[in-house]
């Protein structure tokens, strides 16, 4: 991060529903009184299909530059010569931990999921007959995830590695790690295997309390525990590394309601709130956070929860939720 003057935070719209929850999010901010310089990047399908490049040199250097970024959602065709934006972005920016808070009145948990490894390493071939991808899994890649889970347990109760190494190879290699930086910081770690752990988050997710797992497995259990609690578009999550950092709601595109005005904000508000703790605001994070619990509580709810609000409802409450404390 830059250390004098204004932040600048990369904004990056994308596809489908992105770019309305990513407005949602800096009315939210400027609510809250955040001060920072947006810089405002093209990327993605939309771009892909006018220009034939979905983001270009020019556009990845605009988002290393900034302090981080402020990210929507990105649609990823089944099309081979289009590819996945997202993981071109992790993989450049090294953003290996993606953490994925949740709460509701019977859980509250946090999944740490490898961000750069595991099946989305990007190696993959296929023909007519059969296609390929290989699963990388290195010890580097699981000791710093691991370091990363321990720091968020060290003030909590216990980490979960979750992993299927009764099966896969690899994973014994990812438990095995994780278990032995667990033991060099003195947190209490169990595992559990991921179909134990997918059972346990419906019907007891009050035991977990911060999860640690590779790519695929935490991308998937994330979709279950959204569910969990209610919707997809509540969920927020930030992509972090070493010198960068992403914030993004965990939802797709959704391009079935792009243009309705009825996309949940509240995803990508509270990756916003993220963003600001990160940023060094705590104060205001927790203001955001508490203006959109608040809102909630008041009934400001769109369609996914069972609501008739719109998008802009949603963001007007919590916004006049934040104006009012000022």
């Amino acid at each position: 991060m830059s250390g004098r003057g204004a932040k600048k935070v990369a904004v990056v719209g994308g596809d489908g529903i992105g770019p309305e929850v990513v407005e949602s999010a800096l009315a939210v901010l400027r609510a809250a009184g955040a001060e920072f310089e947006p810089v405002f990047v093209e990327i993605g399908l939309v771009r892909w299909k006018r220009t034939g490049l979905a983001m270009s040199e020019e556009d990845l250097a605009a988002l290393k530059a900034c302090d981080c970024i402020l990210f929507g959602a990105i649609t990823t065709p089944p099309d081979p010569n289009y590819k996945s934006v997202l993981l071109r972005i992790r993989k450049e920016l090294d953003l290996y931990a993606n953490i994925r808070p949740f709460q509701s009145q019977k859980l509250d948990f946090i999944i740490v999921r490898e961000n750069t490894e595991g099946l989305y390493s990007g190696q993959e071939e296929m023909d007519a007959e059969q296609a390929h991808t290989v699963r990388v899994i290195t010890r580097r890649g699981s000791e710093r995830i691991a370091e990363n889970a321990c720091d968020l347990a060290a003030s909590r109760r216990k980490l979960t590695v979750v992993h299927k190494a009764n099966v896969l190879k690899s994973d014994r290699l990812f438990l095995k790690t994780c278990q032995e930086v667990a033991a060099r910081r003195a947190v209490p770690c169990e595992e559990m295997l991921v179909d134990a752990a997918a059972y346990n988050m419906v019907t007891n997710p009050g035991r977990f309390d911060v999860l640690v797992t590779t790519n695929l497995f935490g991308d998937i259990l994330s979709d279950e525990a959204a569910g969990v609690i209610g919707s997809l578009g509540l969920c927020a999550s930030a992509n972090i590394g070493t010198d960068h950092a992403l914030f993004e709601p965990i939802h797709g595109s959704a391009p079935d309601i792009a243009g309705k005005g009825i996309a949940n904000p509240v995803g990508a508000i509270r990756s916003a709130a993220m963003m600001m703790r990160w940023l060094g605001e705590p104060e205001m994070a927790g203001r955001i956070e508490a203006a959109v619990q608040k809102a909630l509580s008041c009934g400001a709810k769109t369609p996914d929860l069972g609501g008739s609000s719109n998008t802009a409802d949603v963001t007007r409450v919590i916004s006049n939720c934040l104006m009012r404390k000022q």
